[in-house]
């Protein structure tokens, strides 16, 4: 989705996490490392995917833990329940330290996830993004990668957002990554 090479973003940012949510292969992890290149000051860029690579192998592919169908379907088992609260409050915890975050998150269970992080992140100044992608195109760029269970793009394109509230939205259909990084700086004040 392009370079991420631009000119920082000069004023002072009070916004100590930017969560991003979206489907697989909308384009949040694009968004993510051009905010790192354009935002004043270091920022953290974690993510469902930096939580699963952290598992056990075991738990990767387990019903306790995470399964993904042929289909592309994504479910979770007790096991990784357990570890993604301990993640989240982890996250809550580096900002709270003074790490400034940016979330890559798919909100599966769409508004519930969203309480869930808004109760670990209480007390922060949170700016909160919708990245939209049409699924057409997020299909395709989910072939391109290569290291996703087709079919996932697509399930998850709408069902991230349902119930969801943002503070922003951005749309990577036809927007480059650093395109929707400025946009989302600009509301990062």
């Amino acid at each position: 989705m392009g370079s991420c090479q631009g000119r920082l973003y000069g004023e002072a940012v009070k916004t100590q996490v930017i969560v991003l949510n979206g489907g697989s292969s909308s384009g949040k992890s694009g968004i993510a490392r051009c905010l790192q290149a354009i935002l004043p000051d270091p920022w953290l860029a974690v993510g469902i995917d930096t939580m699963i690579q952290a598992m056990p192998t075991s738990l990767q592919i387990s019903e306790a833990g995470i399964t993904i169908s042929p289909d592309g379907e994504v479910s979770v088992g007790p096991d990784f329940r357990t570890l993604d609260a301990a993640w989240v409050e982890g996250v809550a915890a580096m900002a709270r330290a003074g790490a400034r975050v940016i979330v890559d998150e798919v909100f599966l269970g769409g508004a519930g996830s969203q309480q869930r992080w808004q109760k670990a992140l209480a007390g922060l100044d949170v700016l909160w993004v919708g990245v939209r992608c049409e699924s057409a195109v997020a299909a395709g760029r989910e072939i391109a990668r290569g290291d996703r269970v087709p079919g996932m793009a697509v399930l998850q394109a709408e069902v991230a957002h349902q119930g969801v509230v943002y503070d922003l939205e951005v749309d990577t259909t036809r927007t480059e990554s650093l395109e929707c990084a400025r946009i989302i700086a600009a509301h990062a004040g």
